[in-house]
């Protein structure tokens, strides 16, 4: 139903947005709005270390000079705020005490280096899948490594396959138990842990649709758990391609790749989001554009599923 939909963007203010993360935010901000519907802004600075206000005042001064203007959210407010992930912990703290009334949280002590040893499983993708070393520890086990390191938290997941239909990709499924294990709710060092921040705050703040790369579509069927046992309604998945330098290198904002300000100090606004339309097939050419401009030209169709390379000529 038209204005049913509402998107979101989604940045860690830990660096300048970059060219990857424009594309998702302008997809984004296009599937929403091609629907007639609403765009929320969150900030998510769960790690407060990294993350810092400049860059969030930035990061919305970036999008509205883009013409990625949002609805709510961010410095502006709204009805769900608040919108900085790091002023929602109680909402985190209350959904963990309800998986835990469940049975379903239990407190790990393993090192960074126990995680990541060679013993430890491993996908064909080279992740690591938790081993399950602190699931069956008693509590008089649990409380005597308490007193040397305090705990994370980790979630018990089933050895069952969840899957969905991605909007764009296809279906996808994986076995929680096999592929994964049994995953952070809450780091040792009380950062609370991607997954459940995400599940809690799309449902709070009523997202029916989210847009962002494929890197994080695995991490779709954890949070479906994660909505099933909080009785948490989820939105629609669209995983789009991933933007790659000519030498097939993921781009980062560590390394300073393509960031918004070199961007903007060689080209226009218009200029970057005709590029970026160019390249997820929207614009035949890389002509100058706007957000609006696009919508009539938007659909998922045009899209690619795979990830997508950078011509060297065409940011330089």
């Amino acid at each position: 139903m038209a204005g049913a939909e509402t998107g979101r963007f989604a940045p860690s203010p830990s660096g300048r947005m970059h060219l990857g993360n424009l594309f998702s935010s302008l997809l984004a901000w296009l599937s929403a709005k091609a629907a007639g519907g609403r765009v929320v802004l969150r900030i998510e600075d769960l790690d407060t270390r990294r993350c810092t206000r400049a860059y969030a005042d930035q990061l919305e001064a970036d999008y509205r000079a883009l013409g990625l203007v949002w609805d709510e959210g961010g410095s502006s407010g709204g009805s769900h705020g608040p919108y900085y992930q790091s002023r929602r912990g109680k909402l985190y703290a209350a959904a963990l005490e309800s998986l835990r009334r469940k049975g379903l949280v239990y407190p790990c002590f393993c090192t960074r280096a126990q995680l990541h040893a060679a013993s430890a499983p491993h996908r064909e993708d080279g992740r690591t899948v938790y081993s399950g070393a602190c699931r069956t520890l008693t509590s008089a086990q649990a409380e005597e490594r308490a007193r040397i390191r305090p705990p994370a938290f980790r979630l018990r997941v089933p050895d069952r396959e969840i899957g969905f239909q991605d909007g764009h990709l296809g279906r996808y499924a994986e076995n929680l138990e096999r592929d994964c294990g049994d995953f952070l709710l809450r780091r040792s060092d009380g950062l609370w842990a991607y997954q459940l921040a995400v599940v809690v705050d799309d449902a709070a703040m009523e997202i029916t649709q989210v847009v962002r790369g494929s890197d994080l579509l695995s991490s779709t069927p954890r949070q479906l758990y994660l909505y099933d046992l909080l009785e948490l309604t989820p939105p629609e998945f669209y995983h789009v391609p991933l933007l790659l330098s000519p030498a097939g290198r993921r781009l980062s904002k560590r390394d300073g790749d393509l960031s918004l300000e070199v961007l903007l100090a060689r080209s226009t606004p218009a200029d970057i989001i005709g590029k970026l339309a160019y390249l997820a097939g929207l614009n035949p050419t890389a002509e100058p554009r706007t957000p609006e401009s696009l919508l009539p030209d938007f659909s998922w169709d045009k899209i690619s599923k795979g990830d997508i390379f950078l011509p060297e000529e065409l940011f330089s």
